[in-house]
């Protein structure tokens, strides 16, 4: 798989100056935690599921979360784990084949839902990628990995990941917070190997206070939830080699029945008639939050999203392919003989790069830049988010 491989090689050819690589589930776990993209989630009881992630999957999903925890009622979860049984079996029945599915993670309730799960998929296991851990801590987490642990080991798979939830009140609340992230650190460093990013629960941090932030707000308006976001990251997603990748909040706002941009669309995305008309369309749909939020999420140091309605993963994916000044930037900053420091001025005349401080900037940059692709120097976001909702 690869982002934006729904769209045609021409199409690509016109956008990029560099095209993001493929990947597959065999890749190594830091292209495959920066390639988590847009992860789509989606209650574990729907009927049609396997039909679902096949045409999600046609539509530039690259990650999906099959949810038994809070997205299903209590009672629904036997059904639930019924019903994954069932879709996996079909989907790896599919003639289509199984190359071109989604990375799938299940999230759980529990650590022994774990390896009953893996058991009971049987041979269609190998389409999974790992689970979601809810409500991770330290008390609860390493039971948790463990449990992920037994699993690959009883199914033969060559990994199963992990993707803990950072959700819980302790790591809220400010007399706390301090021993739960150094709790959290402490159990995910002794199973780095298999932790393949750490995904925040924004929405259970906003319930403890009996908060929810409107579509015209980001989390980071939210100042209780923007500290806790800056701690989380100042702790676990450091850039000096000890750090995991941390995705962004959940966006939960989107209008029912939509058919996004439409009348947009027929317009030319180079006009500048087509760029307001567009962000207009933007607004009108209440994404114009989320188009703040995910600039935010990267400049916090977060990649990668949860997304619950498909008609977020287009723009997630449009902002988070590297800029032709951007990608000029950190190669410049990377170049061999920058190796002992110094400051330039930018190819594009209009900052200064500092080789050292900027050093860790340019190879993050560089691996988004692998596996998002660099969009060509006249290309910008309008340009990716049409062609993404058009293929």
């Amino acid at each position: 798989m690869r982002h934006f491989g729904h769209i045609s090689p021409t199409v690509r050819k016109d956008l990029f100056h560099q095209e993001p690589v493929e990947f597959s589930p065999s890749s190594p776990a830091r292209t495959l935690a920066a390639a988590l993209g847009a992860t789509l989630y989606s209650p574990a009881t729907r009927p049609h599921l396997a039909a679902d992630i096949r045409k999600q999957a046609a539509r530039g999903v690259v990650s999906m979360v099959l949810c038994l925890e809070d997205s299903i009622s209590d009672s629904d979860v036997l059904g639930g784990e019924e019903n994954l049984v069932r879709q996996f079996a079909d989907l790896d029945a599919d003639p289509a084949g199984t190359e071109d599915l989604p990375l799938l993670f299940i999230r759980v309730r529990t650590p022994e839902q774990i390896p009953d799960l893996v058991r009971r998929l049987g041979g269609p296991v190998r389409l999974l990628a790992g689970f979601v851990l809810p409500k991770f801590t330290e008390s609860r987490g390493t039971a948790f990995l463990d449990a992920v642990a037994e699993a690959e080991a009883t199914s033969g798979l060559p990994r199963l990941y992990a993707m803990p939830v950072l959700e819980s009140p302790d790591l809220l609340h400010l007399e706390t917070r301090v021993e739960a992230l150094a709790g959290i650190a402490r159990t995910v460093n002794r199973y780095r190997d298999r932790v393949l990013a750490l995904r925040l629960g924004v929405t259970d941090f906003c319930s403890v206070y009996g908060l929810r932030r409107t579509p015209d707000m980001t989390a980071y308006d939210v100042q209780i939830v923007a500290g806790v976001i800056a701690d989380v990251v100042n702790v676990l997603s450091r850039a000096d080699g000890t750090g995991f990748t941390v995705t962004g909040p959940v966006w939960e706002y989107f209008r029912s029945q939509q058919r996004l941009f439409k009348p947009q669309l027929r317009r030319s995305p180079f006009l500048e008639e087509g760029v307001e008309e567009l962000r207009t369309a933007l607004i009108e749909h209440d994404l114009d939050g989320l188009l703040r939020e995910i600039e935010l999420d990267r400049a916090n140091g977060l990649l990668g999203k949860t997304c619950i309605h498909p008609a977020h993963v287009t723009p997630v994916h449009a902002l988070s392919v590297v800029s032709h000044e951007e990608f000029s930037d950190a190669q410049d900053i990377l170049r061999p003989e920058r190796g002992g420091g110094g400051v330039m001025r930018s190819a594009y005349t209009n900052k200064m790069n500092e080789v050292k401080p900027h050093r860790a900037w340019a190879e993050r940059t560089m691996l988004r830049a692998e596996v998002f692709g660099v969009a060509r120097e006249e290309v910008g976001f309008v340009d990716l988010l049409t062609a993404g909702l058009r293929a």
